[in-house]
């Protein structure tokens, strides 16, 4: 089962990213303390993500082929996991006590790379590489190690009906 390897956030757009073990999800904001959930993120109030995921294999394949290393969060994304978070898109996953929905790429861009200090980060981040968004839709508290369990796919119109089966099973 996937699970969160690293959780970051930042106070602030340009801020440096902070490491935590846990944080709370809020719902139809992001992740309490980062800069977006309290509409302080470089690209507030226009181009928000409330909470961005990166695949920890995509990080490691950017130490691997460009050689930088990307483990002191200069990524700039809040979620690092162990799968590929393309997955995830048109889907309504859990993670901890907290419900997330994937809705778009995150492709890296000039800022990521004027904040982090290294040239041609975007290119090794590239749209492959540099994760996606995600809303909160239900609040709660999520930790490192805790695993992500895809709840619905929104893009199958089977899943609805499934979930609904599986609640009343449950």
């Amino acid at each position: 089962m996937p699970s969160i390897r690293q959780i970051w956030t930042a106070p602030e757009g340009g801020a440096p990213m902070e490491a935590s073990e846990r944080v709370r999800a809020v719902a139809g904001g992001g992740l309490q303390g980062d800069r977006y959930c309290h509409g302080r993120g470089y690209y507030s109030p226009y181009d928000v993500c409330q909470v961005t995921l990166v695949d920890s294999g995509a990080l490691e394949t950017v130490r691997e082929r460009y050689g930088i290393d990307l483990s002191d969060g200069r990524h700039r994304r809040n979620l690092v996991v162990d799968c590929d978070v393309v997955d995830l898109l048109d889907a309504r996953f859990s993670v901890g006590g907290a419900v997330f929905e994937g809705t778009r790429r995150r492709p890296p861009c000039a800022h990521v790379e004027a904040v982090a200090g290294e040239d041609d980060l975007a290119a090794a981040l590239s749209e492959e590489r540099g994760g996606i968004c995600a809303d909160v839709t239900e609040g709660g508290e999520v930790a490192v190690g805790d695993e992500l369990r895809v709840v619905e796919r929104l893009d199958d119109p089977d899943s609805l009906a499934a979930a609904i089966r599986e609640r009343r099973e449950g």
